[in-house]
């Protein structure tokens, strides 16, 4: 899986390894991060391999399945999490040629050729989910250009959830909404801002990465064999209401 090193996709790591995968631990700059997710998964009885390669940069796509196969040594592959994303505070206004270039190089022009390349490893009845976000669905300004390259992440979901129907193979998106990790350092800084999205949560807590783990733990499983096509919203019920 992708961007698996810390927050979201470390949690989903961890819990597919415990479900008993093999997991790539994919991670672009913080071999660190990326070594105590590894030791982690094999702490807890799991197995996975790491694998280097920072997506928006050339050959991004080669180096990580380079390092894949190595670590597959002649396996194929059950399920791709395409995870890694860059957090964008861009809106129309402020958004620059640069900034928009690489958040849409990373968040979808990457995991659309990673998925390109991955199909022909991927067995059939095999599982395609991508981590979405709830900003696809609430108008958030300041996340107008990660908002879009999410939208069409969903877009690409669907379209290949018919496509490749035929072999058995489910794709799906998962929408996570504000979720405790690095993402919302800087929103932890104001308590009044947590405690709005708490309450505009209806389940009223932040976000755990376990939480959304749970649910990509579910769409690999067997148990998910008959959902497919699906933005599957792992909010916590966020903004459903006026909350009045």
């Amino acid at each position: 899986m992708t961007g698996a090193s810390r927050g979201i996709g470390r949690a989903i790591a961890e819990r597919l390894a415990a479900d008993g995968a093999l997991v790539a631990v994919h991670y672009a700059t913080n071999r660190t991060a990326a070594d105590d997710t590894l030791k982690a998964v094999e702490t807890a009885g799991g197995h996975g391999f790491l694998v280097r390669s920072e997506f928006g940069t050339v050959n991004d796509v080669e180096e990580l399945f380079a390092g894949l196969q190595q670590g597959l040594d002649g396996r194929r592959l059950d399920i791709l999490v395409n995870n890694a994303a860059v957090g964008h505070t861009g809106s129309l206004e402020s958004a620059t040629p640069p900034d928009f270039d690489r958040v849409f190089a990373v968040n979808l022009r990457t995991p659309f050729f990673v998925t390109q390349r991955v199909l022909p490893l991927l067995n059939d009845g095999g599982r395609i989910i991508n981590i979405s976000s709830s900003v696809t669905r609430i108008a958030v300004s300041h996340e107008l250009v990660y908002g879009m390259t999410k939208a069409a992440l969903d877009v690409m979901a669907r379209t290949l959830a018919h496509s490749l129907g035929v072999r058995g193979i489910t794709v799906n998106s998962v929408a996570a909404g504000v979720t405790d990790t690095d993402m919302i350092t800087m929103l932890r800084q104001y308590p009044e801002a947590v405690d709005a999205v708490r309450s505009a949560t209806a389940l009223g807590r932040i976000g755990q990465p376990d939480d959304i783990a749970g649910t990509v733990a579910f769409l690999a499983s067997d148990d998910g064999r008959w959902v497919t096509g699906h933005l599957l919203d792992a909010t916590g019920g966020m903004c459903l209401g006026l909350g009045i």
